[in-house]
């Protein structure tokens, strides 16, 4: 198995009482439903917050909940 593959299985074997405070790209997609392609439009634009780590990108649980909540109709 790659290495990659092993650090994406083990993103999603997260305690049940934990609460990440980060999620990479395609699990925020899970997460929210919005499309890899859409995800990378509004880190762009500013609308959600990455953190860097290494080559990976990092998107911290606030900013998706505050995305959220003020896109709500």
């Amino acid at each position: 198995m790659k290495r990659r593959q092993q650090s994406h299985r083990a993103t999603e074997r997260v305690e049940p009482n934990l609460r990440p405070i980060s999620v990479r790209i395609p699990v925020a997609v899970k997460l929210t439903g919005i499309s890899r392609s859409k995800l990378y439009e509004l880190i762009k634009d500013g609308s959600l917050q990455t953190v860097k780590v290494g080559s990976s990108t990092l998107i911290p649980i606030d900013s998706l909940e505050r995305f959220i909540d003020a896109n709500r109709s």
